[in-house]
């Protein structure tokens, strides 16, 4: 049985979001699976609305962070600034300190302003000034970007695009749902009016559990068949490491309970393959054209050719 709360979450943001309800489930899925959510798509079709919703649902510390190419990693982590009072140095935290971050346009800040994120995503604290800090739980960033072939940005680097648990796209509405957009304009009315439906605590709780959900040693073995694939395609320049097929399995853990079920099923697997994988593999097309969408063609024809444990 479907938990309550994971239907209180999605209802309260499918109140504002009126797109394809899966992209919320996939959201769902990088929050209990303790990643992060890479939402990549063109400008207009609701990548900041998802993330404010997603914010504004659970009732926790949320900033948002408008990357920018003059953006620097102290305005990401924070400073120590000089007390004249008491002649010492003291922390000011940056906007990393929260447990729903939004990082806005990452790909149009710098590179370097781009790693300042690397070790709060990977491990959950930061270090400045030689001092490392625990971030508190949950802790979850939600970065959007535009296609990178559009003007003023960065392409992000493979080291920083594998701290992302699932990579999504939103696509544009069908006619029901943009006519609904256009007549009720819920990020402007009723976004702001969104309130918690679950706290900070309950969603660590959550995360907790995740990783009893049962894997059976077939469904382990279809994992790293779909692995191995990808690591001997001849299309594929890179294929998925070992930290990708964990983020499979977390992502897989996490789907099932989201869906009520203590056990996973190849379905689960099929279903988050191309979210998890397709931003960690490098197709040789990709190297000499640019088409990011060949990965996500040949990771199809691999789900295809991998046969489905019974």
């Amino acid at each position: 049985m479907v938990d309550a709360r994971f239907e209180r979450l999605r209802a309260n943001i499918g109140s504002v979001f009126f797109g394809n309800p899966q992209v919320i489930d996939h959201l769902l899925t990088g929050l209990l699976g303790r990643g992060h959510v890479l939402i990549e798509d063109v400008p207009g079709v609701g990548k900041t609305v998802l993330a404010r919703a997603l914010a504004r649902s659970i009732d926790c510390k949320f900033s948002r962070i408008q990357l920018t190419p003059d953006l620097l990693p102290s305005d990401v982590l924070g400073v120590s600034v000089l007390n004249p009072t008491t002649q010492t140095f003291e922390f000011k935290p940056g906007p990393v300190f929260a447990n729903i971050v939004l990082a806005d346009e990452i790909n149009r800040t710098t590179p370097r302003t781009q790693s300042a994120l690397l070790e709060a995503m990977s491990e959950e604290q930061i270090t400045v000034d030689s001092q490392t800090i625990p971030l508190r739980r949950p802790f979850m960033v939600v970065a959007t970007q535009n296609p990178f072939e559009f003007e003023g940005t960065y392409y992000l680097p493979e080291n920083q695009l594998d701290r992302f648990l699932l990579r999504i796209t939103l696509g544009y509405p069908n006619r029901a749902a943009e006519q609904r957009i256009l007549t009720l304009q819920p990020a402007r009315t009723r976004l702001e009016e969104l309130q918690p439906v679950i706290t900070g605590q309950e969603v660590a709780d959550l995360q907790d559990q995740v990783p009893q959900v049962k894997l059976d040693a077939g469904i382990a073995g279809f994992i790293l068949d779909i692995v191995e694939a990808t690591r001997c395609a001849e299309q594929l320049h890179l294929g998925v490491s070992p930290r990708g097929a964990l983020a499979l399995t977390s992502a897989c853990q996490a789907w099932a309970m989201l869906h009520g079920r203590n056990y996973v099923i190849p379905d689960d697997v099929k279903a988050l393959t191309i979210p998890v994988f397709a931003h960690r593999v490098i197709s040789k097309t990709y190297l000499h054209n640019g088409d990011t969408h060949s990965t996500v063609r040949i990771l199809q024809q691999i789900l295809e050719q991998t046969p489905v444990p019974s």
